[in-house]
């Protein structure tokens, strides 16, 4: 590894010792996700047995990938708009961040990458065997649309964090961002397809959500490991995350560069 690289990797290895550090938080969670996926899962498969048996697309196997996918990739697709820059831009420890000779998006970014990736394995995956267990679920046929999928995982959390990151760097204008994050988190989790696939949106709907990176972080990931798009619609798909990822980039990189012209270190 190149001596440039060497510091972030030491970054994302202390964000996975410290999110494996809150084990009864993570007991928590799975726990949740449990007990939110059945009921998702009473509540979507009986609307697909209502009309007919499929859906827009979704039958009860489909339906079911989705359910338990969704459920086990909460853990590390956050749609809170909480993030812990945010927090040090307003207790002043944001100046100490840009006086370390490493950059402040990528070292955020690393940090959140290593707890979510930490949060997949004793949360995530339980939730998605559980699921197979007990319900069955459809998964990817084959081996492109596994590497497709775990890709997806992987950009979407970086979008993610992009959106996150984004909203809370704000705060070096605005010092108080908990209005926005509020915000952020009920469109981000509606518009993700958290409560329900964005397929089923009405075309209106849809067409709006598709508008923004949102689905691209959430829908995209569990629809290529689901199996419910392979093949070049699945590259598709991953292509389409890639420009969002580019574009998000490119606005988190701008707003560090503007806001650190501003900084106001706020308190002594």
């Amino acid at each position: 590894m190149s001596a440039a690289l060497t510091p972030y990797w030491l970054i994302f290895r202390a964000g996975v010792r410290r999110q494996s550090t809150y084990w009864l938080a993570t007991i928590g969670g799975l726990v949740a996700n449990l007990t939110f996926g059945f009921l998702k899962a009473a509540v979507l498969f009986a609307t697909v047995e209502a009309a007919g048996g499929e859906l827009k697309g979704y039958d009860l196997a489909t339906m079911s990938g989705y359910v338990w996918l969704s459920q086990g990739l909460l853990g590390c697709i956050n749609a809170h708009g909480q993030s812990e820059i945010g927090d040090r831009i307003k207790n002043g420890d944001i100046a100490i961040d840009f006086a370390r000779p490493t950059s402040v998006f990528a070292s955020f970014a690393a940090s959140d990458l290593g707890g979510g990736a930490y949060s997949f394995l004793p949360r995530g995956l339980p939730a998605i065997v559980v699921g197979a267990l007990t319900t069955g679920i459809a998964l990817a046929h084959n081996v492109t649309g596994w590497v497709l999928g775990l890709l997806a995982v992987a950009i979407g959390m970086m979008l993610s964090f992009c959106g996150r990151y984004a909203i809370n760097i704000l705060g070096l204008w605005l010092v108080e961002t908990r209005g926005l994050q509020m915000f952020y988190m009920v469109v981000s989790t509606f518009l993700m397809g958290i409560f329900i696939p964005v397929g089923l949106f009405p075309d209106w709907l849809r067409t709006l959500a598709h508008a923004t990176p949102f689905p691209a972080m959430f829908m995209t990931p569990i629809d290529l490991l689901s199996g419910r798009i392979d093949g070049w619609a699945g590259v598709s798909a991953v292509a389409v995350q890639l420009a969002w990822l580019v574009g998000l980039v490119t606005l988190c990189l701008l707003l560090t560069q503007l806001g650190r012209r501003h900084l106001e270190v706020q308190g002594g």
